[in-house]
């Protein structure tokens, strides 16, 4: 007897069409953002650190390095609703790992709290950045400002938007800056020390030539900020592909001009992320090779 397919069956065999892969992602990241939200005040309290236990934090590569009990729950809320949308296919995720050699088909890369430290100390700047790729490629991303409760998105060749909490939907476009001199500049820093020190003399280097820096604490909102126009360009070293997937198709695709290293990239391999809007594309890369931004920049 036929028994006819649940709409998430159907999801879940939609093939590569990069709108139908944004429906997917934008749902599940909603899904783990929500998670999200009410876990931190039961966890951590409404301020801070606030009452969290000792089995609530845990390090990972430097003791400045925190996951949360939350950031291993958001992944798993994400792992499960794909596995019921889209179970054919590989997961690449900061906490849980996964098919990260795989590029075969349609793989995804989550992170499930990109600021843990933001998130840790009760500082309004984390999101849950969900993206999914082909040949290594990100075609359908998904960022969601926990906070803020707003979402941006983008599907390769459908533009960039962002959908506030309200429901409201804007597109999104890069500042039309022109002048380096003038331009707002994120970034962040890595966990490790010998990295910190060379990412604080570039910084030295830089600060002077530009507007000013901002290190808001998540490279994925970062981006999507190059994208609405909140700054001008950002720029990190040692970012992993859950950093930079999702966010990283949301600045292209408001028409940033945008460098990311090649998908099998680490953190450890120290290699350069830049998302710029186009009107400074050229005249911020002159400036990072002058100071020696270009290059990687290891952890030890």
């Amino acid at each position: 007897m036929y028994a006819p397919q649940s709409r998430e069956t159907e999801q879940g065999r939609i093939g590569t069409d990069p709108q139908r892969l944004l429906d997917v992602a934008v749902a599940v990241a909603e899904e783990a953002a929500a998670h999200v939200r009410s876990r931190r005040p039961e966890v951590f309290g409404s301020v801070g650190k606030g009452a969290a236990s000792g089995n609530s934090v845990a390090s990972k590569s430097t003791p400045t390095d925190p996951v949360t009990v939350v950031d291993t729950e958001s992944e798993r809320v994400i792992r499960d609703r794909l596995a019921i949308l889209r179970p054919d296919d590989a997961i690449l995720g900061e906490e849980g790992g996964g098919e990260g050699n795989s590029l075969a088909g349609v793989r995804w890369v989550v992170d499930p709290i990109d600021g843990t430290v933001n998130f840790l100390y009760g500082v309004p700047a984390y999101a849950v950045s969900v993206a999914a790729q082909i040949d290594g490629m990100s075609v359908a991303g998904a960022v969601v400002d926990v906070a803020a409760r707003s979402t941006y998105s983008a599907a390769r060749g459908c533009g960039a938007t962002l959908t506030d909490a309200e429901g409201r939907v804007r597109e999104l476009r890069c500042n039309p800056v022109t002048d380096v001199s003038m331009a707002l500049l994120a970034t962040g820093f890595g966990y490790s020390a010998a990295r910190r020190r060379v990412q604080g003399a570039l910084i030295g280097e830089i600060l002077p030539r530009v507007r000013d820096i901002r290190r808001i604490g998540s490279a994925a909102l970062d981006l999507c900020m190059v994208a609405s126009g909140q700054v001008d360009a950002h720029f990190e070293h040692g970012l992993s592909p859950w950093d930079w997937a999702a966010g990283s198709l949301i600045a292209t695709e408001a028409g940033a001009r945008v460098r990311i290293p090649a998908p099998h990239s680490s953190s450890a391999d120290g290699e350069l992320v830049v998302a710029a809007a186009p009107g400074i594309a050229d005249e911020l890369e002159a400036l990072f090779a002058e100071v020696g931004v270009d290059g990687p920049i290891q952890e030890t």
